[in-house]
């Protein structure tokens, strides 16, 4: 069964602004993220192997580190 619902024009127009916010809110928050991600990757390589080895990491590690929850 298909139902097919006409929208008056002020809703489609409110309908597509609300679509085109909500895609503008996720692409700041994923520049937001990527930039915080970089920031601790600086952080991380900037600390000595013996303060890693502390951490319980290697160089080797530290993007899986960071990106582990997407992972």
């Amino acid at each position: 069964m298909v139902i097919i619902s006409e929208l008056p024009k002020q809703n489609r127009f409110v309908a597509g602004f609300g679509r085109a916010v909500t895609g503008l809110v996720n692409f700041m928050l994923s520049i937001s993220t990527a930039r915080s991600r970089v920031r601790q990757i600086e952080a991380l390589c900037a600390k000595t192997d013996k303060e890693l080895a502390a951490r319980g990491l290697t160089r080797q590690d530290i993007v899986r580190h960071v990106y582990s929850d997407v992972y």
